[in-house]
């Protein structure tokens, strides 16, 4: 992927350093290796429950009302903001940035919202977020309490190691997920989606967190065409990486290596077959009305 010709993001914070973590290489740039790191069974959880969201099979993606107390920030020290030095995350400024450059022409022009910009927390080990807690095991997840993304810089080495999953445009897969997941805010799917899971059983709430995330792949798909169409940023590889990614955080094969079999009851994100179907979807059509997993008949 030709991110370095990227614009960088103003929008990210770098919280990195206060809670302490050494930093990473990335592939390709000469300093060792970024990878994606411990992602597992992520799940939405309804935010106004005041419940934490608990760490399956290593880590949960939070999308829920944290309490009170977690909510308060934890000082008032001034932070980083703009595009970090180092190459980590350099990367990860640039992908948001160009995000930033697809969605304020995509979503105007395809859906009539006008695009307002997430940001992106990055940090290591631990930090507060609008949810609550950040920590490393969570993996990335997108709070809409404080409409921004939390990543843990670590993240991506531990998804090389454990996943075998490594790639830049695989990388950026994930990050675009998660904006995925703005998105769905910006057009105010996610509080409908809360609302509901509140009146049904866990069975169908988990169905309806699967819908969710399948869309936000789907968007990850729909960011990869356009941005490739506009910036002509994919190399050859990419999509595949993408997949390969997508493959490796299905809900069935996390279960299957953390207990031996699945339960699909249980899922919360998708089964590998429906991930990666949904950002092929995306980025077959580039555009946001493909996306639409609450109608569609089959996952």
């Amino acid at each position: 992927m030709r991110w370095e010709d990227f614009r960088a993001s103003e929008n990210v914070e770098d919280r990195r350093g206060e809670g302490g973590g050494g930093g990473f290489g990335f592939p390709g740039g000469g300093a060792g290796g970024l990878g994606i790191g411990t992602i597992v069974i992520l799940c939405i959880i309804g935010w106004v429950t005041g419940i934490n969201p608990a760490i399956l099979i290593g880590g949960a993606e939070m999308v829920n009302r944290p309490r009170q107390e977690e909510r308060q920030a934890p000082d008032g020290a001034q932070r980083r903001t703009g595009p970090p030095s180092d190459q980590s995350g350099r990367f990860a400024a640039a992908i948001l940035g160009n995000t930033e450059d697809v969605w304020k022409q995509v979503l105007p022009n395809q859906t009539g919202r006008q695009y307002t910009p997430t940001t992106m927390v990055l940090y290591q080990g631990g930090t507060r977020s609008g949810c609550g807690m950040a920590r490393a095991a969570m993996g990335p997840f997108y709070c809409p309490l404080d409409k921004k993304v939390y990543l843990d810089t670590t993240f991506f080495k531990e998804m090389e190691q454990k996943f075998k999953v490594k790639g830049d445009f695989a990388y950026a897969y994930v990050i675009a997920h998660e904006v995925g997941h703005h998105i769905q805010d910006v057009l105010g799917i996610l509080p409908k989606v809360q609302r509901r899971q509140q009146q049904v059983d866990e069975r169908e709430s988990n169905r309806l967190s699967v819908r969710v995330e399948l869309m936000a792949d789907c968007l990850a798909g729909v960011w990869a065409k356009n941005s490739d169409e506009r910036f002509n940023s994919l190399e050859p590889g990419d999509i595949e990486e993408a997949l390969q990614a997508a493959s490796a955080i299905g809900d069935d094969r996390l279960q299957k290596q953390s207990q031996g079999y699945a339960v699909p009851d249980s899922f919360t994100h998708g089964s590998s077959a429906q991930r990666m179907r949904w950002f092929q979807t995306g980025y077959r059509s580039g555009q946001t009305q493909s996306c639409d997993t609450f109608r569609a008949a089959q996952l």
